[in-house]
């Protein structure tokens, strides 16, 4: 197959759970197949490394291009015009005419095969009628992430823009969905959310994975009662769970546990974050060249999220390690873990903090559950064998194909306002 894999963002390092997810896959893909890899990259970004590190694809395009960040002066225009508009902000910052131009290049030379949309925000740089399949790849159900992050909001402005913004993106999802030769989810949940948003269109799952030699049970000691939380913090929902926790959580085991410590690793938390942080005894990282070494020597992993979508690739991280793992149910939603086997659920605060505290006193506990976590996800959850499933629905979406796709629904064009 020749497949073209537009992927906004950029796709290196692998600092995040979108790009690790689409760097495996693809790269198994490419050992295979001819693939052709469009994305972007932003000033700080190193494209070539980028290529080296997708040596076996046949093209790595990457174009300049840096999508305004919340509470910078461009995203507040960006926002502005955006509520003049259908179009959701989210996905006007990603219309890239120079990634469209490289889509179209190919398609006109009959280069490809098939397309894989990857993230809702890939969309909107496809041409109306491609000629050939597109399979949509859906790492998360885009508008319940701004749906719960509405409900977490108690400023009132703040929660209307995002009221708004999940309404549009919503509409866009569905659009996406009905269009798409393939879409394919993260999870058996978010499948079945999708086939409610657009009844008939063809939707099936590819599991979550883990590179299980990478991520793998270390003889490194632990620290007695020291928690690890691991993300990306310049992402919003990871954030939210930090701050929620630091807050409502974090003084009742300290009271509990004196000498509970909490280590957050990820990369670009923001100022605020840090300043949130300062003073409660939890130490904030920032960007690390390797997560492990952190989650090695915690005594338990936490997962406090309170919205998000998708799954999370750093539970499966931390069950490869042998780690034990608490999380809230929206933090292990889609993994098929169960939970007092392979992690333990904790639905409220007060849950949350007493599964912390009795995991903390019961190693022998807190070793069964790293054992059946690490377990499973060998058996199940290797990134060979997710990518394997991945390269039979492309292949498939390939020979099921009809001239003169896209579906009836055809794209709606994100305004250039």
């Amino acid at each position: 197959m020749r497949v073209g894999w537009i992927k906004m963002g950029g796709l290196w390092p692998l600092d995040s759970g979108g790009r690790q997810r689409t760097f495996h896959i693809v790269s198994a893909l490419s050992r295979a197949h001819d693939v052709t890899v469009i994305t972007t990259h932003g000033p700080a970004d190193d494209p070539e490394a980028t290529r080296r590190a997708l040596s076996h694809c046949q093209r790595v395009i990457s174009v300049p291009h840096q999508a305004p960040k919340a509470g910078t002066a461009r995203f507040a225009l960006a926002l502005a015009r955006s509520l003049a508009s259908p179009d959701p902000v989210d996905l006007r910052k990603w219309r890239v005419p120079a990634v469209q131009r490289c889509v179209a290049d190919l398609l006109e030379a009959r280069a490809l095969d098939v397309i894989v949309a990857d993230f809702i925000v890939a969309e909107p740089n496809l041409p109306t009628r491609p000629g050939v399949p597109v399979v949509f790849f859906e790492h998360n159900v885009e508008f319940q992430i701004w749906q719960r992050l509405a409900a977490v909001e108690r400023r009132v402005a703040r929660r209307t823009l995002l009221a708004i913004e999940w309404r549009k993106v919503r509409r866009w999802e569905r659009r996406s969905l009905r269009r798409a030769s393939l879409t394919l989810a993260v999870s058996d949940v978010d499948r079945r959310t999708l086939a409610r948003e657009a009844p008939g269109a063809p939707i099936e799952v590819v599991p979550t994975g883990v590179d299980t030699e990478y991520f793998c049970p270390s003889a490194r000691a632990e620290i007695p009662h020291r928690l690890v939380f691991t993300g990306s913090m310049d992402w919003y929902p990871n954030e939210d769970a930090i701050r929620y926790f630091a807050t409502a959580l974090w003084p009742t085991l300290r009271q509990a546990l004196p000498g509970i410590s909490l280590t957050v690793v990820g990369r670009r938390p923001s100022a605020g974050l840090r300043e949130a942080l300062a003073g409660t005894g939890i130490d904030l990282t920032g960007t690390v060249d390797d997560v492990r070494p952190y989650v090695d020597e915690a005594a338990l992993y936490i997962v406090p999220l309170r919205v998000g979508g998708g799954t999370r690739l750093k539970i499966f991280e931390a069950l490869a390690m042998g780690k034990a793992v608490v999380s809230t149910p929206v933090g292990a939603e889609g993994l098929g873990l169960e939970s007092g086997r392979h992690f333990v659920s904790a639905g409220s605060d007060e849950a949350f903090v007493q599964a912390v505290v009795d995991l903390l006193n019961a190693p022998e506990r807190r070793r069964a559950l790293g054992t059946e976590g690490r377990r499973l996800v060998q058996q199940k959850y290797s990134w060979a064998q997710i990518s394997r499933v991945f390269e039979r629905h492309l292949q498939q979406a390939v020979q099921s194909h009809e001239p003169g796709h896209l579906r009836p629904e055809g794209r709606v064009a994100v305004s250039a306002r």
